[in-house]
């Protein structure tokens, strides 16, 4: 009887091992995803940050790059614990899974309290920041992201291309909008305003950056959720696996 009730427990961690590690290997691929997100968010939409007084984008960039290497780092500790048995190591693991189970829950509810605060800076100040800021000495940033915005989200103009009419630079130029504005950018393309030949776009830039915005916070947003069933599963498993370890030397 003894001898049966071993057999069944040995089966059973067993069981909860192999979960385990095939919980960490989908726990780490999950944390490599998470940073190849946050790294192209940087690398390619970085222009962007220079329209923003918030330095929201850039921090969730930062905050998926850093959550990624956490979530990788943890991934390897549960399997160094999972193969060698350590309880004291599960406990580690369990702590930094619960950890990062919290830290999301309160990078969720700072991310939605930001982006309302973004949505009114966008509409006072995305305006005045095209208008004072583009092609003027010392705004080569700004320039840069209001052509790459405008030719990206096929727009021009905060709400419209009327409000290019009020620009330190137009008012100095024989354009009425910027090339950047143009369906077909060339030299002084921007000397007609027809929508033939710029983007008239309801809402304007101002629209389209919210909604490139709010589609970050989805990312985000599906990534920790998702990351954050992965960690319940583990913590589970983890907890079931340390009841079923002997006691452990070290």
């Amino acid at each position: 009887m003894e001898a049966q009730r071993e057999k069944r427990h040995s089966c059973g961690t067993i069981c909860l091992k192999y979960l385990l590690l095939l919980f960490n290997i989908i726990f780490w691929l999950a944390g490599g995803a998470v940073l190849a997100v946050g790294v192209w968010t940087l690398v390619e939409k970085s222009d962007y940050i220079s329209l923003l007084n918030s330095s929201f984008y850039s921090a969730s960039a930062y905050i998926l790059i850093a959550a990624g290497v956490i979530v990788i780092v943890t991934g390897i500790i549960g399997c160094c614990a999972t193969l060698k048995e350590m309880k004291s190591l599960l406990i580690v693991y369990l702590c930094l899974l619960l950890c990062i189970f919290l830290l999301e829950i309160i990078a969720g509810v700072l991310a939605y309290i930001t982006y309302q605060e973004l949505d009114d800076q966008l509409t006072q100040n995305l305006k005045v920041t095209m208008q004072q800021k583009y092609q003027q000495p010392g705004e080569e940033s700004v320039t840069q992201a209001v052509d790459k915005l405008q030719q990206e989200f096929k727009c021009c103009g905060s709400h419209n291309s009327s409000d290019w009419i009020d620009s330190v630079w137009i008012q100095g130029n024989e354009r009425l909008v910027p090339d950047s504005c143009c369906k077909t950018p060339s030299d002084l393309c921007g000397r007609r305003d027809h929508p033939s030949n710029i983007y008239k776009v309801e809402g304007g830039c101002i629209m389209k950056l919210e909604e490139f915005i709010l589609s970050q916070l989805y990312i985000l947003g599906a990534v920790g959720i998702g990351i954050a069933f992965l960690q319940l599963v583990g913590m589970m498993f983890t907890c079931c696996l340390y009841q079923n370890l002997k006691e452990d030397p070290y």
